[in-house]
């Protein structure tokens, strides 16, 4: 009995000891499996902040800027997993090399595979742009550059400079980040617009940009806001800056000023054509046009039954119809006499349009005794019936207000009144009191208000000096941002703008010199080499006070490009 139980007593040693074997193996395996899991994943760890700083840079072999270079390859070993993005359109190798460097990733290191073909004696950049970024979030290495010469020597030329906006002169990084600035020998400049730019950098958050290890040699510069990110001028929404004459680099060159705007494009085109719910045809074109006429090429369609608008600066046109039964029609675009385009608009025979009026009223809860009241609307205006439009003051109608026509708009009314302080008003709109040339009319509408009580108005009249004779310009009063235009009027050989009885606030004053005489302001055309037309800004914001009267004099001092 004794001998059987020392018997079981060992197997179940062994059968214990090989199970937790069995579990030690076991352990071990998925240990291993996780951890490869994990390094196979390269997923950042949840929870934490989210990590916002791009890879840095450990070792590089050979080292930047080594002279007599002869290796065959450049390795660059991060901090992080990295990955490349874009590299294709954001990596660059100047002088251009008959055969591109290949890039590969392994892990945190970056292998450079160098072609044969690079020349005796020469400089090399290499810019990576923002293509090299950390694996889990992508942020980038912004203007990196590798650089080494095959001789003795390394290029050490530079150029310093900073962009702005042409239109409000100042550099924004939220709406011009990623600027990127061109340099292109002149013997390669017809590359322009074509292919892209090996030599570039991208501009830091202020707006200023440097060129390092440049050869001597004669350039062009160029400041991109582009569109596709491709290094190309090769769209008409994109903004271009350029100086005016060419950079003979012999010695460092600093403080070049760049301003970029969109320009005029070189090709027309209607880039937008369509029938709107209330009938109304839109048509949107890529540029103002001088003298625009539209000729609707259908017989069946009566001059009487057509109405032919364009926007301000003739760069849309809107179309009205008395009947809307076709199924197809032709629109003939002309400026002039040349014909810029001809377009066809389909339609589905079983489209249905909302023909009503909606009047568009000037104001919100107030009205002010200086602007008064406006009404206008999308669809055309024949006429507004004044016995239809009814104006109550604390619930008892008043008859005495005036209705007329704009005599510069003729889809543009106004109503004024004696406006009094603590009355409430109502304007009520029956229905067909506004009809249009084809008989369509308006819904009910009414809107209520009251007199802006605020005696906030002051007069303020500037003396510009500098003003040429017989130059035009355009005066305009903006918001402390330089984007919303309060005031705009047009002058020519005085040098006196009064602004009397204004809303009280801050503003700046803005001057064009609108040498064309359009009447607005012109961005740069690169490839005639004509600048933007000249903006002033008053220095700072000025501030019109109630009931107080100020005389400011003003200098114009335009900047030359």
């Amino acid at each position: 009995m004794i001998l059987e139980s020392t018997k079981d007593n060992i197997a179940s040693k062994r059968l214990k000891t090989h199970l937790i074997q069995k579990l030690i193996i076991i352990g071990f395996i998925s240990l291993i499996s996780l951890t490869f899991f994990r390094c196979a994943n390269m997923q950042r760890p949840t929870g934490g902040p989210k990590d916002s700083l791009p890879p840095k840079i450990l070792n590089e072999s050979p080292a930047n800027f080594t002279r007599n270079f002869a290796a065959k390859e450049i390795v660059l070993t991060m901090d992080e997993y990295i990955k490349l993005n874009n590299q294709f359109k954001e990596f660059s190798i100047s002088p251009d090399a008959d055969k591109q460097p290949e890039y590969k990733v392994k892990k945190k290191n970056l292998h450079i595979l160098l072609p044969d073909s690079l020349e005796k004696n020469t400089t090399y950049t290499i810019n990576f742009g923002k293509g090299l970024v950390d694996y889990n979030e992508g942020n980038p290495i912004v203007n990196y550059t590798y650089v080494f010469s095959t001789g003795p020597e390394l290029d050490s030329l530079k150029i310093t400079g900073s962009v702005k906006n042409a239109y409000t002169k100042v550099f924004d990084e939220k709406i011009d980040k990623d600027v990127k600035v061109l340099l292109i020998p002149t013997r390669q400049d017809s590359i322009f617009g074509k292919r892209k730019a090996n030599i570039f950098t991208i501009v830091d958050s202020s707006g200023n940009f440097t060129f390092r290890n440049l050869r001597e040699d004669t350039y062009r510069i160029y400041a991109l806001k582009e569109q596709n990110n491709d290094r190309i001028y090769n769209n008409p929404e994109e903004a271009i800056g350029f100086i005016g004459d060419s950079i003979v680099l012999n010695k460092d060159v600093e403080n070049i000023k760049i301003e970029y705007s969109v320009g005029k494009p070189t090709k027309f085109r209607t880039i937008e054509k369509k029938i709107e719910k209330n009938s109304r045809i839109l048509l949107t074109f890529n540029q103002p046009i001088d003298s625009a006429s539209i000729r609707i090429m259908d017989p069946n369609i009566p001059i009487a039954d057509q109405q032919i608008r364009f926007s301000n600066y003739s760069d849309s046109s809107f179309i009205f119809l008395k009947n809307m039964d076709f199924d197809s029609i032709k629109f003939k675009l002309s400026d002039k006499e040349k014909v810029l385009d001809t377009i066809l608009l389909r339609r589905s025979k079983n489209e249905k349009y909302e023909r009503f009026i909606e009047p568009v009223i000037n104001i919100g809860s107030k009205v002010d005794k200086i602007k008064h009241l406006t009404i206008t609307s999308l669809f055309p205006i024949k006429n507004i019936d004044k016995a239809k439009v009814i104006l109550m003051e604390d619930s008892t109608s008043r008859r005495n207000f005036q209705l007329q026509q704009d005599t510069l708009n003729q889809n543009l009314y106004h109503i004024r009144y004696n406006w009094k302080a603590n009355k409430n008003y109502e304007l009520v709109l029956e229905e067909k009191a506004i009809l249009s040339p084809f008989d369509d009319f308006n819904k009910e509408f009414k809107t209520k208000f009251t007199l802006d009580e605020s005696e906030n108005y002051g007069d303020i009249k500037f003396k510009i000096n500098g003003i040429e004779p017989d130059i035009q310009y355009i005066v305009q009063l903006t918001d402390e941002k330089r984007e919303k235009i309060f005031d705009s009027r047009i002058i020519t050989n005085t040098d006196e703008v009064a602004y009397i009885k204004y809303p009280g606030g801050k503003y700046i004053l803005r001057v064009i010199k609108d040498l064309n005489k359009n009447q607005r302001w012109d961005g740069a055309d690169v490839y005639n080499k004509i600048q933007a037309e000249p903006i002033w800004y008053l220095d700072k914001s000025f501030t019109i006070r109630a009931n107080w009267e100020q005389n400011e004099n003003v200098v114009l001092k335009f900047e030359q490009n």
